[in-house]
């Protein structure tokens, strides 16, 4: 089954209340918190007092967005593992270093890939899965880069965030999507045109497409969240429009 959900990134400048209080008013499921301003990896205090809030608002804690980049640059990965046990998420999402693929040489690669076999096995004992986003400037940058790094890597429990391209055309994206789903853990959602994250439109404009990217995923068994991310002009009203129109995307209207 498909849930909707929301990265508490999309609106840094909201308080956790208010966050919580618009994912109410949007009749969201769940909230991928965020580490770098809402919930700071090694506060367990706070991340233990995010998710009784958000359970007492009813949302589900879908994911925790770490950015940590999983190379030799981002220190102890302790912190994060405990925040996101304390939130009680049951997914950590990270990037897989901060080199694009055409930039990064096998030393790199390697380095990156023993990085992120450390965090999938510490994740591991807690019960947390690691799931790679698909991203620029990182070793997820194209499907061939993406699928290579999963098998250097070499575990199975990890897994990949899919989200079309950041000014990417329809058609690649239906083909990086299938290739991802044997390994899917949730999906990032939103409609941009050619020029990416600055060139942002409704999710309604994007309707026919975004029916063509979860005709499959909801074939799949397990439960997934397609979570919405960045909408136009960070308008919060923009946001309870997209919510609305991915609710009725998820049942199918």
């Amino acid at each position: 089954m498909l849930h909707s959900g929301l990265c508490s990134i999309s609106f840094r400048k909201l308080s956790i209340d208010e966050l919580i209080a618009l994912c109410v008013k949007a009749k969201i499921d769940g909230i991928e918190w965020g580490g770098d301003v809402h919930v700071p990896p090694g506060d367990i205090e706070l991340a233990q007092s995010v998710k009784a809030k958000t359970e007492a608002a009813g949302l589900e804690l879908c994911s925790y967005g770490s950015y940590y980049r999983c190379n030799s640059d981002s220190g102890s990965f302790s912190d994060v593992l405990e925040s996101a046990d304390a939130l009680g998420t049951p997914i950590i999402r990270v990037w897989a270093g901060q080199k694009g693929s055409a930039d990064a040489d096998a030393a790199y690669r390697e380095e990156v890939a023993e990085h992120l076999r450390r965090t999938v096995i510490a994740a591991r004992e807690m019960d947390i899965t690691i799931a790679l986003e698909y991203h620029g400037n990182t070793l997820t940058d194209t499907q061939a880069s993406a699928h290579q790094l999963l098998e250097e890597v070499g575990l199975p429990e990890l897994k990949l965030y899919w989200q079309p391209r950041s000014g990417g055309d329809f058609a690649t994206d239906l083909i990086e999507l299938d290739a991802a789903l044997p390994h899917l853990a949730h999906v990032h959602c939103f409609h941009w045109g050619p020029g990416g994250w600055k060139d942002r439109y409704p999710l309604l404009d994007g309707t026919k497409k975004w029916q063509a990217y979860l005709e499959p995923i909801r074939q799949l068994e397990e439960d997934r969240y397609v979570i919405l991310e960045f909408a136009k002009d960070d308008s919060t009203e923009q946001f309870l429009e997209d919510a609305q129109v991915l609710r009725s995307l998820l049942n199918n209207n």
